[in-house]
C-alpha cells in the first residue's frame, strides 16, 4: 500500500514538473498596442489563449498613440509592435531599427474606424462634409500620422491644397477629442471608439468615414531586427495572429450589414473580447469593427505609396521605399 502511494505522490510530481518546465519553456513576448479595434486579432488571440497555445507568454503594453509603439519597438520596451504606419514609423525602419512583419487593419468602404467630425460651431458655419475641411483647424494626433496621411488622401481627392489646413497636433486622441468638444479646433480625425461619446452626447457632429472617402492599409505588425532572429518567437506569434484574424473575419466582419455587427451567440464571445480590451460596451463595439485581411495580408503596394507621399511632404527621410522595410520571410504580400 505505501509502495503504491509513493509511486502515485511519484507521478504526480512528476507531472507538475513537466507543468512547470513547460511554462518556463513558453516564449515571452511584450505587444506594444492600442486600444482600438483595429487591433481586434491581438485581443482574441490573448483572451482565447491562441498566444499560448502557440507556447507563448504574451504581456500587452497599451499607448495612447501610434507613434510611442514604434519608439518603443525599437528601443527593446516591447517585443512587437501593432499599430498605424506614421511618419516616425516609416524613419525608424527606414534606418533598419524596424521591420514590417504583417498586416493588420485596413481602411475599406463599409467598415467605421477612422473619422471626420466638426465641432458644433464649425459644422453650423458651413463645415459640413470632409471635402469642406479646406482652410480648417484640424486636430489630429501628430505630424506624419496616420491621420495626417489620410486627410492628405482627401485633399488629393477633392484638389484642394493640404498645405491650407491648419494641422493642430496634440499627441494623444484624449487630447483631440477634447479639443474639438471644447471648440478650439474646427474638426478632427478621430477612431470613433474615442469619437462616438461626444457624438452621442451632441459634443461633435460626424462628417464621413476615411474608409469610404480613401481607402488604405492603416496598420502592421513589426518588429526589431533582435526580435526577428528568434524566429520561433516570430513564428509562434504571427501563427496565433493569423488564427485569430480569420475567426475574426469569418464571424464577425462576414457578419456586418452597413457598417454594424449583429449581436447574436456566434458574434458576442467576440464582441465581449473586444469590449473588454478597448472599455467599450459591447453596444457600441458592433459599429466599431475595422476590416482586416483574414489571412493577415499587407497591401504592399500602397505602403510603398504611404512612404512616397510621406516622402514627397518632407514627413519621411528619402532614401528607401517598402522593399527596404519589409521582412521578406514572414510578410505575406497583398
Amino acid at each position: 500500500m505505501i509502495g503504491t502511494m509513493r509511486l502515485a505522490l511519484a507521478g504526480l510530481l512528476a507531472i507538475t514538473a513537466m507543468g512547470t518546465a513547460r511554462a518556463e519553456d513558453a516564449l515571452k513576448a511584450r505587444i506594444g498596442v492600442l486600444r482600438l479595434s483595429s487591433s481586434a486579432p491581438v485581443f482574441i488571440a490573448q483572451d482565447k489563449g491562441y498566444f499560448r497555445e502557440a507556447g507563448l507568454e504574451v504581456e500587452l503594453k497599451f499607448f495612447d498613440a501610434a507613434q510611442p509603439i514604434a519608439v518603443a519597438t525599437t528601443s527593446g520596451d516591447v517585443d512587437f509592435g501593432i499599430t498605424a504606419f506614421t511618419a516616425g514609423l516609416y524613419n525608424l525602419a527606414g534606418k533598419g531599427t524596424l521591420k514590417v512583419i504583417g498586416g493588420m487593419s485596413r481602411e475599406k468602404a463599409g467598415y467605421p474606424l477612422i473619422g471626420y467630425f466638426a465641432s458644433n460651431k464649425a459644422y453650423a458655419s458651413g463645415l459640413k462634409t470632409p471635402k469642406d475641411l479646406a482652410g480648417k483647424r484640424v486636430a489630429m494626433t501628430q505630424v506624419g500620422s496616420s491621420f495626417h496621411y489620410s486627410l492628405g488622401l482627401l485633399a488629393d481627392k477633392y484638389g484642394f491644397k493640404l498645405a491650407d489646413v491648419k494641422i493642430v497636433p496634440l499627441q494623444s486622441l484624449s487630447n483631440a477629442a477634447a479639443a474639438l468638444k471644447g471648440e478650439t479646433v474646427d474638426a478632427a480625425l478621430l477612431p470613433i471608439s474615442t469619437a462616438r461619446k461626444l457624438t452621442d452626447e451632441g459634443g461633435a457632429k460626424f462628417l464621413g468615414w476615411v474608409g469610404d472617402e480613401t481607402p488604405w492599409q492603416l496598420g502592421a505588425v513589426f518588429a526589431s531586427p533582435k526580435t526577428l532572429t528568434n524566429k520561433a518567437l516570430v513564428t509562434k506569434l504571427l501563427g496565433a495572429l493569423a488564427k485569430a484574424d480569420r475567426e475574426y473575419h469569418d464571424v464577425i466582419l462576414a457578419a456586418m450589414k452597413d457598417g454594424v455587427a449583429p449581436i447574436n451567440d456566434k458574434t458576442k464571445p467576440l464582441l465581449e473580447i473586444i469590449a473588454k480590451y478597448t472599455n467599450l460596451p459591447v453596444e457600441q463595439v458592433v459599429g466599431n469593427c475595422a476590416y482586416i485581411d483574414p489571412d493577415g495580408k499587407l497591401d504592399v503596394k500602397n505602403v510603398d505609396n504611404q512612404i512616397k507621399w510621406l516622402q514627397e511632404q518632407g514627413f519621411a527621410d528619402k532614401g528607401f521605399d517598402a522593399d527596404a522595410i519589409i521582412a521578406k520571410d514572414f510578410v505575406k504580400a497583398d
